[in-house]
């Protein structure tokens, strides 16, 4: 009979590192849902009834969920904020919750610059334009004078928020020539070196040709941007948000692109997803959307079960796995 952990996934996992996690535990897969429920309604009473690990990325791990793993000693949740656990619940029985940060910075920060060069150089209408077959020899040079957009070369990128996805972005950035400044107030001066300045927020608003956001979404930076700091941002700037759309006030914003008081907007996440089609920010030509994808890869997936394979195996080891949320159940 093995006597290895019993360890239930039922997120999606790369199968490289499921056989790495079957040299020390017995691994059940399950087929991951979408539904964001409760991990106790997936009929799976008989694995959790015995399973020790479990692995989730949308299945909410409750206090039903706990009640039904009476032999639960860890949980990862693939995610960077496990907002699918319980913390308090898992705290309270001594189980440590395992994180994957920076699962997808690397694919955000790539559709985020995406965003930002179909912004400023108007892909996604030139594109539009294009295919409705509006190109006609009458006027072949027309998409020179619809379409003319910015060279980033020379120009200033301003960053809001120095975590992994920003310092992504930065690295982007500089490849193109741009020079780059930081709101971040829990970075010291000298976090980028010669890369990038650290800036106060409305000197970062003000003296930035391109704008784009990477704070995470918290209780102080729900509204982060409103009409006081819209203004701030000159009328030729560009503002993109690939990270929450809460960060930004919703009328202020729609105000700002009506009265066009940007250059221009690229957004991949809305304050009611999905976005409704008669949302007002629809009908302007400043605006360039695309529907919340910016972790839309499998390189996620595989990325996340590289950091969840790390985690697990300190944690077997008597470990303190560095991912671990709450850390008070370790004891010193």
């Amino acid at each position: 009979m093995s006597m290895k952990p019993h360890l239930v996934i039922t997120a999606a996992f790369d199968p490289v590192r499921v056989d790495e996690l079957r040299k020390d535990f017995t691994v059940h897969e399950v087929e991951p849902s979408i539904a964001g429920e409760s991990l106790s309604t997936r009929g799976i009473d008989e694995l959790l009834s015995t399973a020790e690990v479990v692995i989730t990325e949308l299945d909410e791990v409750d206090e039903e969920t706990l009640t039904t793993m009476p032999a639960l000693r860890a949980v990862v949740s693939c995610r960077a904020n496990p907002v699918n656990v319980d913390i308090a619940a898992c705290t309270a029985r001594n189980i440590p919750v395992l994180t994957t940060p920076a699962r997808n910075a690397e694919v955000t920060a790539d559709l985020a610059f995406t965003l930002l060069l179909m912004t400023v150089r108007h892909t996604s209408q030139a594109e539009r334009w294009l295919r409705r077959g509006n190109w006609s020899s009458d006027d072949v040079f027309a998409p020179y004078s619809l379409f003319r957009g910015i060279q980033l070369a020379g120009r200033t990128l301003g960053i809001l928020g120095g975590g992994a996805v920003g310092r992504g972005v930065l690295r982007r950035a500089r490849g193109f020539g741009m020079d780059v400044i930081v709101y971040d107030p829990f970075l010291p001066d000298d976090a980028f070196g010669d890369e990038a300045r650290i800036a106060p927020l409305d000197e970062v608003l003000s003296s930035s040709d391109v704008i784009s956001l990477h704070v995470p979404l918290m209780k102080d930076t729900v509204g982060l941007l409103g009409v006081r700091e819209l203004s701030l941002i000159r009328p030729h700037a560009y503002l993109i948000n690939a990270a929450r759309a809460a960060l930004i006030d919703e009328g202020a914003l729609v105000n700002a692109v009506d009265n066009r008081e940007l250059a221009g907007v690229g957004l991949d996440v809305f304050w009611q997803e999905p976005v409704q089609s008669d949302h007002r920010l629809f009908e302007s030509d400043l605006v360039t959307m695309t529907p919340h994808i910016a972790g839309a890869s499998d390189d996620v997936i595989k990325e996340h079960s590289r950091i969840a394979t790390e985690g697990l195996l300190e944690w077997l080891k008597g470990l303190k796995p560095t991912t671990v949320k709450n850390p008070e159940v370790f004891s010193d």
